[in-house]
């Protein structure tokens, strides 16, 4: 395991690391959940195996610090994590981000062109939600106020989520979570969508092929986005069938 401060306050982003060639790979998880735990078997495939692997948590979540004074939004989750791969000596890399992941890894490669060099989006979030109350995920998570969240809205959450995204959900800053959240339903200006459809990067976008194309998918690939299929899988993908997600992940890597 490896850190970084990456607030000049003594927060310390953290992640585990494998070694090997260049370009670094940098795995990046979802809203409440962490790298080692998502990506560690997906990582260490042959198909994947070889390259420098960074499995980053951001902050607020996993094995990173939770600091309640940082604001949690894309924005500045991307700076943060750029912050860890430049003291990690990172440039270049190719990016995984799975759901907000993905988010973060298209608003790093904006704001930090030389540390992308590809990316690989795991059903991620590229446009503003609706919050929700009862929904799962985020736009359920951002229906409450911090204020109602921490006083008991959590706990409702946690009964939604489930036993699997709770273990990890559990290990996140309860600012963090509801903070994460709200900014990703809220998005960034312009959207990750805009932003991602103007990065030059070779980029991929792998979705569940049950849920049919994702929206605006034509648009995607008319701005060179590889569009993914990923058969007999949820929005987990790189849980749910490793093996397809390795192939597919393989070949947007080239």
């Amino acid at each position: 395991m490896r850190s970084a401060d990456v607030t000049g306050r003594g927060d310390r982003i953290r992640w585990v690391e494998f070694p090997g060639r260049e370009p670094v790979r940098v795995y990046v998880h979802g809203l409440g959940a962490t790298s080692p735990g998502y990506f560690a078997e997906v990582a260490v495939d042959p198909l994947l195996a070889g390259h420098r692997s960074l499995l980053v948590d951001l902050l607020g979540h996993g094995l990173s610090d939770r600091p309640t004074s940082f604001d949690y939004s894309l924005e500045s989750h991307a700076d943060a994590l750029a912050s860890a791969l430049t003291a990690a000596g990172v440039s270049g890399a190719e990016v995984i981000g799975h759901s907000m992941g993905g988010s973060v890894a298209v608003v790093l490669a904006a704001r930090h062109p030389a540390l992308v060099s590809r990316l690989v989006l795991v059903d991620a979030n590229l446009d503003p939600l609706t919050p929700t109350r009862g929904a799962g995920g985020s736009r359920g998570i951002a229906a409450y106020s911090e204020r109602e969240y921490l006083a008991g809205g959590w706990a409702e959450v946690r009964e939604l989520a489930g036993a699997h995204w709770w273990s990890t959900m559990r290990l996140a800053g309860r600012e963090a979570l509801h903070r994460s959240a709200t900014h990703l339903v809220r998005g960034t200006s312009p959207t990750m969508r805009e932003l991602l459809l103007d990065l030059a990067v070779p980029r991929a976008f792998l979705f569940p092929e049950a849920d049919g194309p994702p929206p605006g998918g034509d648009a995607l690939v008319a701005a060179g986005v590889s569009v993914v299929p990923v058969p007999d899988c949820g929005h987990n993908i790189m849980l749910d069938n490793p093996g397809a997600f390795v192939r597919a992940t393989a070949a947007a890597l080239g």
